[in-house]
């Protein structure tokens, strides 16, 4: 894909959505890095619906942590893979505690570094809370950017240094969450909603379906 076909697909997102955030209810860096933690294999719907039981409950490390385990897990039971994601939040909470003063750290290798949270869940962090440039890049985004063509990469590394490379600067803080919108509502797995899509014209995928 030429750079002027990905210039204009990333124009048209902006146009259709001028200012797109994460589904994910959040008010601080915190509550969004503990509603990412809690969302993987999970739904952003069925973890909105969990925090607003914590989050008015405990929305801070040292409330968590005043929770308890088991109190943290009677708030997040509903979503998938609780216990486990109950032990990496409290020893996440614990360390924020320890060694950044109860904050969310702004560097990678200081997130990543933190129980339960990976690549992934530092860039979500880094572009959505503290304004970087970075990609996360999900199932979604990893669909989308092999089947457009925009791009193409056998793993999720390779897809977010592809895209670091060649979004155009101009669009790269909002690329993110205009590529997981589009795989999640339009670009979708098994039948991509070709008919209804707003770069139809530009995707490169030879399988295109009639599908609005």
């Amino acid at each position: 894909m030429n750079a002027e076909k990905r210039y204009e697909i990333f124009a048209r997102l902006k146009a259709e959505n001028p200012n797109p955030t994460t589904e994910l209810k959040w008010t601080s860096p915190f509550e969004l890095l503990v509603a990412v933690l809690l969302s993987a294999q999970a739904t952003d719907v069925g973890v909105n619906k969990a925090m607003v039981k914590l989050f008015p409950v405990a929305n801070t490390p040292q409330g968590i942590v005043d929770l308890g385990l088991d109190g943290l897990k009677e708030h997040i039971k509903t979503i998938g893979l609780y216990n486990t994601k109950a032990n990496n939040l409290m020893k996440t909470c614990h360390l924020l505690l320890e060694k950044h003063a109860g904050e969310v750290p702004r560097r990678r290798e200081d997130l990543e570094a933190l129980p339960g949270v990976g690549r992934k869940t530092a860039n979500v962090i880094l572009n959505t809370a503290f304004g970087e440039p970075t990609i996360a890049v999900d199932t979604h985004i990893f669909r989308v950017a092999n089947r457009t063509g925009i791009a193409k990469g056998k793993n999720v590394t390779e897809v977010e240094r592809k895209l670091l490379r060649h979004v155009p600067r101009k669009f790269l803080h909002d690329a993110h969450h205009w590529l997981i919108l589009h795989g999640r509502y339009t670009c979708v797995a098994r039948k991509p909603r070709c008919g209804s899509c707003i770069i139809e014209d530009l995707c490169e995928y030879p399988e295109k379906t009639e599908l609005a």
